[in-house]
């Protein structure tokens, strides 16, 4: 047994023990982090007059670019990441469709809208994907940041062929996420699942000199933007009258401490997600609206693929019956899933994708 999964053992067993494990000098993820982000935010969160959008219709090699007016609040955050390896993308055709099975057209999403949040890189944008291979009909594409927006969106349209379009939207931003959603019910109609994958981490910083600003961006992006979302998307759908599915993406650490690192406010934040699906799905399961969670453990994202992590994702490893970090894509059977009439009675549910890691 190796030595970080016998500390775990022993602490969970209430016997006191020295931890071992050389941890990551936290001054660099603390002052100097919340330092810069805290300026960097100041300065961008801008108030916001209009929403860029961006089409790409079906039969129309081109983009078409507009603007959505909504009212002025504070907006963006700059943040980015790797872009993703390109693959190939088959979405599920028609002729394909008819002749499956009852079980597997109900495993589908065929001729579903879906708005995803966070959908222009990472597990987000593989989770965007596997619904256009599942017979998604459009997809729509929320996210702060304008280049890999694009990006992502003309890529998926180049794969599929499918209708696309990618909104530039902070899920902080009330007025521009209700402005927004309304364009897409106008453009669309009410879309029939919403994926809220948007979300920040920050890690290795201990509580006691975790700076104020940096904890409340965090708790507004990942808990009140899942619940903005959720709350502009279940308007549309009940207005409607129109049954649907509301996926929210948490995180193991919504339900353990992770090990070795300091992070109470991202912890906190997804508790706080995973207690905010189970009482939509109580509210509005008289409206045929099913919310759930996804909770994903260590996953190999380009956001942990740097050295200052490398002793860390050892230590998660160890603490991992699979020994490994989940692939990226190890997320989209259960969201294609979730989304699709196979899960009509399944809401409130928090299901974790973690290798096994909370089996200990």
């Amino acid at each position: 047994m190796s030595v970080a999964r016998q500390f775990l053992r022993t602490c969970r067993a209430g016997r006191n023990t020295v931890p071992i494990v050389t941890r990551i000098p936290t001054n660099h993820f603390s002052t100097t982090r919340a330092n810069c982000l805290q300026t960097t935010d100041q300065k961008n969160r801008i108030p916001e007059k209009e929403v860029p959008v961006t089409d790409y219709d079906a039969g129309h090699s081109s983009a078409h670019k507009r603007t959505l007016p909504v009212n002025p609040t504070p907006l963006r955050d700059t943040s980015s990441s790797s872009w993703p390896d390109p693959e190939t993308v088959d979405p599920l055709t028609r002729d394909v469709y008819e002749r499956m099975p009852k079980t597997m057209r109900n495993m589908s999403m065929f001729g579903k809208t879906v708005i995803i949040t966070g959908g222009a890189r990472g597990l987000g944008n593989h989770m965007a994907r596997a619904c256009a291979e599942a017979g998604a009909k459009n997809i729509v594409i929320f996210d702060a940041n304008q280049e890999l927006g694009d990006e992502a969106a003309a890529e998926l349209h180049d794969k599929t062929g499918l209708p696309i379009s990618f909104y530039r939207v902070d899920v902080r931003d009330a007025a521009a996420i209700t402005a927004s959603v309304q364009a897409c019910v106008e453009k669309y109609g009410v879309p029939d699942v919403l994926i809220n994958s948007a979300g920040i981490a920050d890690s290795n910083i201990k509580a006691e000199t975790y700076d104020v600003a940096m904890f409340r961006r965090l708790i507004d992006i990942n808990l009140t933007g899942s619940f903005l979302m959720s709350q502009a998307v279940g308007r549309t759908m009940i207005a409607a009258g129109k049954p649907g599915s509301i996926i929210l993406v948490a995180s193991m650490s919504g339900t353990i401490v992770n090990y070795p690192q300091e992070q109470s406010c991202y912890n906190a934040s997804k508790a706080g997600v995973i207690q905010l699906a189970k009482s939509l799905a109580a509210e509005w399961a008289k409206n045929e609206i099913r919310v759930n969670c996804i909770s994903p453990g260590y996953m190999d994202t380009a956001l942990n693929r740097v050295p200052a992590l490398e002793a860390q994702k050892k230590i998660w490893k160890s603490l991992t019956p699979q020994n490994r970090l989940g692939n990226v894509d190890e997320l989209n059977g259960l969201c294609v899933f979730l989304g699709s009439d196979a899960s009509k009675f399944m809401t409130g549910a928090n299901c974790i994708i973690d290798g096994g890691y909370t089996c200990y």
